[in-house]
């Protein structure tokens, strides 16, 4: 069953994680996390770096992408000029 504890919104918008929460979660300072809101319901998820094994399977699948759509090294390098000379 989920822990069940009450906060309090500060003045400069920060909330309090309650310490028996933090504890169960293992949540320490630093911790970042996507913020989502709908009506009166506010929910935080822990947001985690992906792993070395997931971070490649990205690269390969994007790299896969790339080659099925036809880009170059070239074409990546002209988009990354064209979006940098916009600044």
């Amino acid at each position: 069953m989920a822990n069940v504890a009450t906060t309090k919104l500060s003045s400069r918008g920060q909330v309090v994680i309650p310490e028996n929460i933090r504890k169960k979660l293992k949540l320490e300072a630093g911790v970042q996390f996507v913020v989502l809101g709908d009506n009166d319901v506010v929910i935080l998820k822990k947001i985690s770096p992906p792993t070395i094994d997931e971070f490649d399977t990205l690269i390969k699948e994007a790299q896969k992408t790339a080659k099925q759509a036809g880009l170059k090294k070239s074409d990546i390098e002209l988009a990354i000029k064209k979006v940098r000379s916009q600044k």
